[in-house]
C-alpha cells in the first residue's frame, strides 16, 4: 500500500521522501540578499549628510548664480527680473574696465605664484633637516597663513602709506630713494604693495605642503644617488624633485586658483583706486552687484572668471602630469 501511495505521489510531482523546499523568497537566501543591500547603502547613508551640505551651500548658490547671469535681476520684492539671454555676457567682453580688471588678476597671479612657490620649496629644504630651532621657525613662516586677511592688509596699508615704514627705510635709512613715493596712488606701485602682501601671507603654506612632502622622500634613494658621487643640486634634481612634483603641481593649481581669487587685500589696501586702476575682478563684480546692484552683470563676471579658472586648471594638471612622467 506504502509503494503504491509513493509511486502516485512521483507521479503528481509531490514525493513524500523527498526535502520540502522553502517557498520562493523566503529563507535565507532572502536573508542574505537584505544583508547584501543593507551594507551596499550604507557608505551612502555616510555620505549623504556631507553631500546635502555640498549641495545646499555651493551647488545650489552656483546654480543660482549661472541663473542670474541671464537675467536683469532684481532684488526688490514682487518686481519682474527681465530675461537678458547672452547680453550680460557680450556686455562683459565689450566693458574696458572687465579687461582691466583681469589683466591686474592675471598680473597678480604671475608676480605671486612663481615666488611663493620657489621660496615656499627653498625654505623647505632648510628646515627638513633637525635642529632646536626648526619648531620656531616653522610657526614664525605659518603665522601670516594662519592671520586675518583683513588684519594683515591693513597692517601693509599702514606699511605702504606715505609716511609708513617702507618709504622710511627706503629713503631716509637707506638713500635708494630720492624721495617718498606714494605707494597706493598709483596703478603699478600699489600692484606692487598688493603682490608684496601675497608673497608674504602665502610663503608659509607652500613651505608647510613641501615640508610634508619632503619627510616623504625615501632616505634610501638619496643616499644611494650620494654613493654615486651625486651633489647637492643633482640629488635634488634627480631624486627629490620627482619624489615631491606631485605636490608641486597641487602647489602650483591651487596658487593659481587663489591668484585669480584675489579680493580682500585689493578692497582693504586701495578699494580698487585711483579710478579703478587697481581692480581685480573680483572687486570690480563686487562694485557691480553691491554698488551698483546690478547682480546680473555681477554674476555673469563671476561665471567668466570660473570658468577661465577651470580652464587653466585643466591646462596645469594636464601638462605638468606629462612633466611629471618625464621626470619619473
Amino acid at each position: 500500500m506504502s509503494t503504491t501511495t509513493e509511486r502516485t505521489a512521483r507521479a503528481v510531482g509531490t514525493d513524500p521522501t523527498a526535502p520540502r523546499r522553502s517557498p520562493a523568497g523566503q529563507g535565507r537566501p532572502q536573508r542574505g540578499r537584505r544583508r547584501t543591500l543593507g551594507a551596499g547603502a550604507t557608505p551612502y547613508l555616510f555620505i549623504a549628510p556631507g553631500f546635502i551640505l555640498f549641495a545646499v551651500l555651493i551647488l545650489l548658490p552656483i546654480f543660482q548664480a549661472v541663473q542670474m547671469s541671464f537675467f536683469d535681476w532684481k532684488i526688490i520684492p514682487g518686481a519682474v527680473s527681465q530675461f537678458l539671454g547672452l547680453d550680460n555676457y557680450v556686455r562683459a567682453f565689450q566693458d574696458p574696465h572687465f579687461w582691466l580688471s583681469l589683466t591686474n588678476s592675471g598680473i597678480y597671479m604671475l608676480f605671486t605664484v612663481p615666488p611663493q612657490i620657489v621660496l615656499g620649496l627653498v625654505i623647505a629644504v632648510l628646515l627638513k633637516r633637525r635642529s632646536p630651532t626648526q619648531p620656531v621657525f616653522r610657526v614664525l613662516f605659518y603665522l601670516p597663513v594662519v592671520t586675518s586677511w583683513v588684519v594683515v592688509s591693513l597692517l601693509f596699508k599702514f606699511l605702504f602709506a606715505d609716511g609708513g615704514l617702507v618709504n622710511f627705510t627706503l629713503h631716509d635709512f637707506l638713500h635708494l630713494m630720492s624721495s617718498d613715493v606714494s605707494w597706493l596712488s598709483g596703478r603699478w606701485t600699489a600692484l606692487v604693495a598688493i603682490c608684496a602682501l601675497g608673497v608674504w601671507k602665502g610663503v608659509g603654506w607652500s613651505m608647510m605642503i613641501f615640508l610634508a612632502a619632503l619627510q616623504g622622500v625615501p632616505q634610501s634613494l638619496e643616499e644611494a644617488a650620494t654613493m654615486d658621487g651625486a651633489g647637492r643640486w643633482q640629488r635634488f634634481r634627480v631624486v627629490t624633485l620627482p619624489a615631491i612634483w606631485p605636490s608641486v603641481v597641487f602647489v602650483l593649481v591651487m596658487l593659481v586658483i587663489g591668484g585669480f581669487n584675489v579680493f580682500t587685500s585689493v578692497l582693504v589696501m586701495t578699494a580698487g583706486g585711483p579710478g579703478g586702476q587697481t581692480d581685480v575682478v573680483l572687486t570690480y563684480m563686487y562694485d557691480q552687484a553691491f554698488a551698483n546692484l546690478d547682480f546680473g552683470y555681477g554674476s555673469a563676471l563671476a561665471v567668466i572668471l570660473a570658468v577661465i579658472v577651470f580652464v587653466l586648471a585643466v591646462i596645469q594638471l594636464r601638462v605638468f602630469r606629462d612633466r611629471g612622467e618625464e621626470l619619473s
